[in-house]
């Protein structure tokens, strides 16, 4: 069952200038192995613009934004075996992941012409009733 889904659209030009202008951001937005993948990439700021959207999208779809105790590096962007995007997420996120009946993240992301774009779709369990149900007002 999907659980949430979100979308987010970032200008690469953005994510460079924080992470060349901002002391920390880097560090307080990706984890090591982020950063570590990112960095040796012939064009580090598009893969960190990617990851930073994906992050963005995984947010909307857990429909909270970054709250409730929640960090940037609570969520991980990586590549699986097959050299698609995999979601590792940790701390408060995965709490709420835990309550929200989440088991795992599909995500989607691209970037090209200066944007990089994500989409992330949360599935599950359902636990209790679904929020903006359609009901049948026959």
């Amino acid at each position: 069952m999907i659980i949430g889904i979100g979308v987010d659209l970032v200008k690469i030009s953005r994510i460079e200038k924080a992470g060349k202008g901002h002391q920390g951001f880097l560090e307080r937005v990706f984890t090591q192995k982020e950063r570590d993948y990112c960095s040796r990439q012939k064009f580090p700021a598009q893969h960190f613009a990617a990851r930073f959207a994906s992050k963005e999208a995984v947010l909307k779809a857990f429909g909270t934004g970054l709250s409730a105790g929640m960090k940037w590096t609570d969520i991980e962007v990586l590549h699986g075996e097959g050299g698609g995007p995999i979601v590792n997420i940790s701390g408060a996120a995965k709490d709420l992941a835990d309550l929200k009946g989440i088991r795992s993240v599909m995500l989607s992301y691209s970037h090209d012409e200066g944007y990089a774009v994500a989409q992330a779709v949360l599935i599950g369990t359902a636990h209790g009733s679904v929020s903006g149900a359609l009901s049948d007002r026959s």
